[in-house]
């Protein structure tokens, strides 16, 4: 199985890339967050990478790094949720707001990604409850730079509810750094 990649990037065509690894030419499809991460073209790039084998092709998904994708991974283990959509999934929101949709049990969020009906959207929600809610800040036992997934998994070690947690988390500004966000966050449930 191909993990990881690192080469020189030679295309990008979104969603595909094209990644020179020592004189072999990988194509990778990755998701539009990880696209719009990538150096120029003729830079050095290194994917964290998901391989599939099937009758007829054999896939290779990129990701930038280790959340987006064993978010990938989760998504394609749905019935009815193929690779593309799980790209699509991806590409419509990042890891954190799908954990907050899920958290919120908010269906309205992800039938305004295409491809993506009500029924799918319900089915999502159903099935990755409890898996990638509030956690999603350590998904794969990775700890993410975003301070706003340690401030939610704080106000959760407290005892919190998700619901609780991740309304809270709707008062923290973006950029707060961790302990200005669970002043904030706990500030704004003392007043709820």
């Amino acid at each position: 199985m191909i993990g990881r990649l690192s080469g020189i990037l030679l295309e990008k065509n979104p969603p595909q890339l094209l990644i020179d690894c020592n004189g072999v030419g990988y194509e990778v499809s990755v998701p539009m967050s990880t696209f719009y991460n990538l150096p120029g073209l003729g830079e050095k790039v290194s994917l964290l990478t998901h391989f599939v084998v099937r009758e007829d092709a054999q896939l290779l998904y990129g990701f930038g790094n280790a959340g987006e994708r064993e978010v990938f991974r989760q998504l394609i283990r749905i019935a009815g949720v193929g690779a593309r959509t799980a790209l699509s999934i991806l590409s419509g929101m990042s890891v954190a707001e799908l954990g907050s949709a899920i958290t919120l049990q908010e269906s309205g969020r992800l039938t305004k990604i295409p491809g993506i009906g009500k029924k799918t959207a319900e089915r999502l929600l159903l099935e990755l409850k409890g898996k990638l809610g509030a956690d999603l800040g350590h998904a794969g036992g990775v700890v993410h730079t975003d301070a706003s997934a340690d401030v939610l998994n704080a106000l959760l070690a407290l005892g919190y509810s998700d619901k609780e947690a991740a309304l809270a988390m709707k008062q923290v500004p973006a950029g707060a750094g961790v302990s200005e966000g669970i002043k904030l966050a706990l500030k704004a449930l003392s007043k709820g």
